[in-house]
């Protein structure tokens, strides 16, 4: 009895994987062609959590650790970056026609006012690096004005407000280290 119950068990099992094939047949020609497609009836809104996120402009790009000033020649921003890795300001300045290569520098030098490159009365002055005998480094038009300099000249004043200039002034004193990335 023993192998009659063995035949009945294998034979039980072949029905039954044929019957679990039909079935998946069967369901497999019912599926409706919009399966797994957006319905036309979904909101902008909510398919919106799908879309990839822009990148915050005002978000500290990758630049090393310490405390440092951050200056992006591609986003015309500057960071001050105190310890612990906190950003303490972020603000947008108006570079001058030449950038400087991005780099690790050290302040050289400071001046409280003077006159710029271009004309202008600037205040709060922070050199960084040279390119080609031009100074590069940050600064504020007494006048507070940021406007873009003239392309026909070869200058390397990077303008900030006034306030800003103020916060750079305060943060970046001779020996303090600038990153600069694109």
């Amino acid at each position: 009895m023993a192998r009659s119950s063995s035949g009945i068990v294998a034979g039980l099992t072949v029905a039954a994987i044929a019957a679990v094939g039909f079935l998946a047949f069967q369901a497999s020609a019912n599926v409706p062609e919009t399966l797994g497609k957006p319905s036309p009836n979904v909101s902008a809104k909510s398919s919106a959590h799908k879309a990839p996120q822009k990148k915050d402009p005002a978000a500290l790009p990758t630049s090393g650790t310490g405390m440092r000033v951050v200056y992006s020649t591609g986003g015309d921003r500057v960071w001050l970056v105190g310890a612990g890795n906190k950003v303490r300001r972020t603000f947008k300045v108006t570079p001058g026609t030449v950038d400087p290569a991005a780099g690790t520098y050290a302040v050289t030098t400071r001046a409280g006012a003077v006159t710029g490159s271009d004309g202008t009365q600037i205040e709060h002055v922070v050199r960084f690096t040279l390119v080609n005998g031009i100074a590069i480094g940050f600064s504020a038009a007494v006048d507070g004005s940021t406007d873009a300099p003239d392309p026909e000249k070869k200058l390397g004043g990077i303008r900030a407000s006034r306030a800003d200039g103020d916060a750079m002034w305060a943060f970046a004193t001779v020996g303090a280290k600038v990153v600069v990335v694109r």
